[in-house]
């Protein structure tokens, strides 16, 4: 075994062997039952390699780094030969730990499966937070999800425990309150099958979203590609007062650069203003990072961070950060790519949307923009919770606001709904009297899971197609993502807002300025909202909810039935033939936003994440076609009748067809959801040709050996017909930089060609060759 930076019985320590956590009471080890650790000595970052890593590389660049590139070149491969150049090269790394939810653990797990491989090579886990939908509360809630989807669950435990992984089991929490409370920490480098993963940056880890296929190589012990970021820096001054929270921040930023400003690069917050906000504040600004396209974004190591990491049983860990402090922050005199000033005196409350989660306005003026758009002004729901914001401190914070309201005998004009980030946080703020005081102003508190943030929410107060305003402290809020009703009008704030909202009922209410109505005529403001950063006492873990794997899982089986709708075994894809791809039909060509909503909708689909096939009956059915405005209407070109977008591939699959589509900017924006990549590659898709990509979705393409290509000329999109045919040239010769040709064919017989750019690398075009990422990994094996 390698010698790490701390020793193994140091690690026991501070992990807690034996114990749940470190530097806490009696009573609470007590209640803690987890007999073995969740943590793997490998599971932590050597800090002497690291700094090892950073010097030679800090040598060979001969300049200062940034906070992000001692992180991510620190677990470089070959640290000495990697040729790094920002926003150009692609890093071979080693990333620490893999983290999987439970709607994209299934296809991971099963690609994994595929693999042949016996064992995970770095520690990982599964996180069952994504299928438990909100309808009545919590207990009655989880209950119904773990009948539902017993067969996923069974699924997911047995696999975790046959190939080495923990399984976090329903009820637990959401992955990346989990991840904060327990594995990310300074300077780690971990990937996760969720876009939301750079949650964990606010404890200085750069922790990074990833498809499933990403996840199944680092699994594999592969040395894990990503192309070397660009670092956007945010300098904050000032510090956060009143009514401004640490969400403004990151709803501030998203204003300025929109939902593509941050594809490429990495957001660095770093300057005065950074001590001014909590460590759990912290990472409710890198996880909606996620919303401005970064890789991810991450905060200097500071004694925010240690106090949390004390509070979280962690103490042996920070003690060992103070003594690497200087790894953990940017070189003085280090460059950004960007820079974004903040003072956050001048920082006032904010609220984005609706329909997309960069559309910023302040508080103070989102009712007059909402009169003058006709957006509906009353608050239908007001939803607290969510990865993004469900610690202690947020719901502290809620609480007071709520408390206020009781005293003067309010409740919520609006219904309410609140969502614990974890178990632990249920726990403590059940035991801490918060939950009460939410339910007691009106609020229903869910399970400790995604629920209506992502859709999972049997929402019945109004009918679909009805125009209503929502307001939640959740991070995305697409067209109908949160309830299936394209008429929602979701924005997102903060919990502090959200529950000013609720009780005011209106959207254009300003909790700074504006008077509430008591009951017996008195007129009150609320008070700005308070809330302790941790709890004064040790946090609750509540109950145990953690399955350790088993040192040895081969005698193990993992049983998927032929006959289940919920689960299918993978067969390969398809290796290329070494030809072109000769006239390829247009099936559909996309018009405006496309996200990873539109592309494989989550919601009642979820259900079938782990099912190729029947979750294939999802895509692109949310996609505006241009040749109709309409959705899920396109043009079958060998019947001439219209059908559903998935309906018409299948029938194109089905007579020996290949098909492109065609769209618009930042296509595949959103979640990290690998299904959007292997639906069109299950159903027949060669290529996808767009203005620009996001980044994981451009990735996932790539994986399942799919063509993601963008045109050379963007307005090129308005040359394209709906009943073109389209063939792909240069690929006998296909090579990084050099771009490709598409012939375009018309109906009317002339044709033009048009230069299609590409960012594969070698690696890349041998998973493009073999027939996705899986295949090749299997090739290499023989």
């Amino acid at each position: 075994m390698a010698t790490y930076c701390l020793t193994v019985a140091r690690l026991q320590l501070a992990l807690g062997h034996g114990a749940r956590r470190l530097h806490v009471s009696a009573a609470y080890r007590a209640k803690a039952k987890v007999a073995m650790s969740r943590f793997e000595p490998t599971s932590f970052v050597n800090y002497k390699k690291l700094q090892s890593n950073v010097e030679v590389v800090r040598k060979r660049l001969n300049r200062p780094l940034t906070l992000s590139e001692k992180i991510v070149y620190g677990h470089l491969d070959d640290p000495h030969n990697q040729e790094i150049d920002r926003g150009r090269t692609y890093l071979r790394l080693r990333p620490d730990r893999v983290a999987m939810q439970d709607a994209t653990a299934q296809m991971a797990m099963l690609q994994f499966i595929s693999s042949g491989l016996p064992r995970v090579a770095v520690p990982s886990t599964i996180h069952c937070d994504h299928l438990i939908e909100a309808q009545i509360g919590g207990v009655k809630d989880l209950a119904r999800a773990k009948e539902v989807n017993h067969e996923v669950y069974n699924f997911l435990s047995s696999a975790g425990a046959k190939y080495g992984v923990g399984f976090w089991k329903p009820g637990s929490g959401i992955i990346h309150q989990i991840i904060l409370e327990n594995y990310a920490y300074p300077g780690v480098m971990l990937i996760g099958t969720d876009s939301h993963t750079p949650n964990g940056g606010g404890l200085g880890a750069i922790c990074i979203g990833v498809g499933g296929a990403d996840a199944v190589d680092v699994m594999a012990g592969i040395p894990w590609e990503l192309k070397c970021p660009k670092v956007i820096g945010v300098r904050l001054t000032g510090s956060l007062s009143g009514w401004t929270s640490p969400k403004d921040v990151i709803l501030k930023v998203a204003g300025i650069l929109t939902v593509k400003g941050g594809t490429g690069a990495i957001v660095e917050y770093h300057g005065p203003g950074v001590n001014s906000i909590s460590c759990t504040g912290m990472a409710t600004i890198c996880n909606m990072g996620a919303e401005i396209g970064a890789t991810t974004s991450v905060f200097p190591y500071n004694h925010r961070m240690r106090t949390y990491l004390e509070k979280t049983g962690r103490g042996e860990i920070a003690a060992v950060a103070d003594e690497y402090k200087d790894l953990l922050v940017p070189d003085e005199g280090c460059e950004y790519d960007q820079i974004i000033e903040l003072n956050l005196d001048e920082l006032r409350p904010h609220i984005n949307g609706p329909f997309t989660p960069d559309l910023a306005h302040p508080v103070s003026e989102v009712g007059a923009v909402a009169k003058k758009n006709g957006w509906p002004l009353e608050v239908k729901v007001g939803l607290i919770g969510s990865c993004t914001n469900s610690s202690y401190e947020d719901m502290g914070r809620a609480a007071s606001l709520a408390k206020q309201a009781l005293d003067k005998g309010l409740k919520c004009k609006a219904q309410f709904t609140v969502t614990p980030g974890s178990e632990q946080i249920r726990a403590t703020i059940e035991r801490d009297g918060y939950s009460r005081i939410l339910s007691d102003v009106g609020g229903v508190v869910l399970a400790n899971a995604c629920g209506p943030c992502i859709g999972q929410w049997d929402r019945r107060d109004v009918k679909k197609g009805e125009k209503n305003t929502i307001v939640t402290s959740f991070n995305r809020n697409f067209t109908a993502r949160n309830d299936a009703n394209p008429a929602t009008h979701a924005f997102v704030t903060s919990p502090e807002i959200v529950t000013a909202l609720a009780i005011a009922g209106t959207l254009d209410f300003n909790p700074e300025t504006d008077y509430l109505t008591a009951p017996n005529g008195e007129k009150f403001k609320l008070v700005p909202p308070t809330g302790d950063e941790l709890p004064a006492r040790d946090f609750d873990p509540g109950q145990d909810t953690y399955q350790h794997p088993p040192s040895d899982g081969t005698s193990l089986t993992v049983d998927v039935s032929p006959q289940s709708n919920r689960l299918q075994l993978l067969e390969p894809f398809d290796s290329w033939n070494g030809n072109d791809l000769e006239d390829m039909v247009v099936l559909i060509k996309v018009k405006g936003k496309c996200t990873t909503d539109h592309i494989s909708a989550a919601g009642p689909w979820l259900k079938f994440r782990g099912h190729l096939d029947n979750i294939s009956n999802n895509m692109l059915i949310g996609a505006v076609n241009s040749e109709n405005d309409a959705v899920n209407k396109i043009k079958n070109h060998l019947t001439g009748e219209y059908g559903g977008v998935p309906d018409v591939a299948r029938h194109y699959k089905a007579n020996g067809v290949s098909w492109v589509v065609v769209g618009d900017d930042n296509y595949g924006e959103g979640s990290s959801r690998e299904h959007a990549a292997l639906e069109p590659r299950h159903l027949g898709g060669r290529a996808i040709i767009v203005k620009s990509f996001a980044r994981i979705h451009e990735t996932n393409l790539k994986k399942q050996g799919l063509l993601p290509l963008t045109f050379s000329n963007p307005s090129d999109y308005d040359k394209i017909r709906p009943d073109d045919k389209i063939s792909i040239k240069g690929l006998k010769s296909f090579a990084p930089g050099r771009p490709l040709a598409a012939v375009v064919k018309h109906s009317d017989g002339s044709q033009e060609t048009l230069e299609l750019n590409h960012s594969f690398n070698e690696t890349q075009i041998e998973w493009f060759q073999a027939g996705s990422a899986l295949n090749r990994m299997k090739e290499l094996q023989h």
